[in-house]
């Protein structure tokens, strides 16, 4: 052997036929994807590996490969059945063939792949979410959290640029009932890896201002179901369940609920069904609040009415009483209706406190609505200042005016055109000169 020693590409070529006499069939495979990433030919390398489970570190690893054709047919496939994109860091069951190549070394073509495995695994890791946020007591506490009677001023955690946002405001301003929300976004990434990280810094801005708001909407609107697996993480989950202020989440999905679905407080479809269910609910709240108004104009005056009746029923029994009471016994009179005048007028001063005492809370709940309501009055009043031109003009700002128009796009103007500005004081005008 000494005297014809062989070539490296000899000896790889006879490991290549030993693996493919050896290992002629294709095989189902269990693995983590790990290093996912498709090329412009459409083919797409990965490598497969196995934790180890209590340490985690690598037991295995091998080089795969998905030809464009297969891949084309198998990524949206497997994506559209389990609802999580193809990517690396989750478990997938793949039929593999096995390979060597005198160049590229030991690699697995991937042939075929089972996605009922990867929603087995997904439907575990969120059953393992649940059972530690359920041990550590914090599953159902946002769930428990009471809405408020006016929720109007809403935090909104969703990207600027989706559609489901634009939906979303659009139903709240020009809901059938005239009610007025204040809405403000909190931008956050909606889909792929950086959702976890993106809403739980969306999460923390809005707990330093907790106070301004009433609930927390988070909404995503459309895209991939693919792009879901971002909201099923345990971080995420942890933050929503322990949020101090209600949480509704929309993310436009029908099919499952992720994990922050399963801990908000209210969980709707999309995020116009989030829209109507705070609409529904101040229409509750003015409904209540109408019933309560017509008790107090309605019950009130007919509750007065009947206790002077009763007082006028005890007033016209007096005499005969008194009668009554001197055949019977014989007292005398002086006495008697010395004693009879005493409980008179402790019945008198008697019916007179309750009235007084039912005149007094009248007075006490129409006293508290009316501070509710002038409150809320002075809020509006102070939103109004704050969002008047002029205040913005004596801040340093400036407004273009063209044709009395305000000019919002710089795109929009022609060279030659006459544009007036506007400042705090005076305004000037001034020829828009071409680039």
């Amino acid at each position: 052997m000494e005297n014809n020693p062989l070539s490296l590409l000899e000896l790889n070529a006879l490991i290549r036929r030993s693996v493919q006499a050896c290992f002629p069939d294709s095989y189902w495979v269990q693995a983590e994807l790990s290093d996912v990433r498709a090329n412009s030919s459409g083919h797409c390398y990965l490598e497969f590996v196995q934790k180890d489970p209590s340490g985690n570190s690598l037991v295995a690893k091998a080089r795969g490969i998905i030809w464009s054709g297969t891949y084309f047919r198998l990524k949206p496939y497997f994506e559209s059945e389990t609802g999580q994109a193809f990517v690396s860091g989750i478990k997938v069951l793949v039929k593999v063939s096995v390979n060597f190549h005198e160049l590229y070394g030991y690699s697995l073509t991937v042939l075929d792949i089972d996605p009922t495995y990867t929603l087995g695994d997904m439907a575990r890791r969120r059953r393992e979410i649940l059972s530690r946020l359920q041990q550590e007591g914090v599953l159902t506490l946002n769930k428990e959290l009471e809405l408020p009677e006016l929720m109007q001023r809403v935090a909104v955690i969703s990207s600027p640029t989706a559609a489901g946002y634009g939906d979303f405001c659009n139903q709240l301003a020009h809901n059938d009932f005239g009610f007025v929300f204040y809405t403000r976004l909190f931008p956050a990434v909606m889909q792929g890896e950086k959702v976890e990280r993106s809403v739980i810094s969306a999460l923390d801005r809005i707990y330093r201002e907790v106070d301004h708001w009433d609930v927390v909407v988070i909404i995503r609107g459309g895209g991939a179901t693919s792009d879901l697996s971002g909201f099923d993480t345990y971080e995420l989950a942890a933050n929503c369940a322990q949020f101090p202020l209600p949480v509704i989440t929309g993310i436009g999905h029908e099919r499952d609920d992720t994990v922050i679905d399963m801990v908000a407080h209210t969980r709707v479809k999309t995020p116009t069904a989030a829209a109507e269910f705070l609409v529904n609910h101040l229409r509750r709240t003015a409904e209540r609040l109408e019933t309560f108004a017509q008790c107090v104009y309605q019950e009130v005056p007919l509750m007065l009415s009947r206790e002077r009746e009763r007082l006028d029923s005890w007033m016209a029994r007096i005499p005969a009483r008194v009668q009554m009471c001197l055949q019977r016994e014989g007292f005398a009179q002086e006495r008697l209706v010395k004693r009879l005048e005493m409980s008179v007028q402790a019945c008198l001063q008697s019916e007179r406190h309750r009235q007084e005492l039912c005149l007094q809370r009248v007075e006490n709940a129409l006293s508290v609505r009316m501070q509710v309501e002038r409150h809320r009055l002075e809020l509006f009043s102070q939103r109004v200042k704050a969002a008047s031109p002029d205040l913005l003009l004596k801040r340093g700002y400036s407004m273009t005016l063209k044709d009395g128009k305000a000019v919002t796009d710089a795109s929009l103007l022609q060279p030659g055109d006459v544009v007036e500005t506007r400042l705090a004081k005076g305004r000037f005008k001034s020829k828009v000169m071409e680039e």
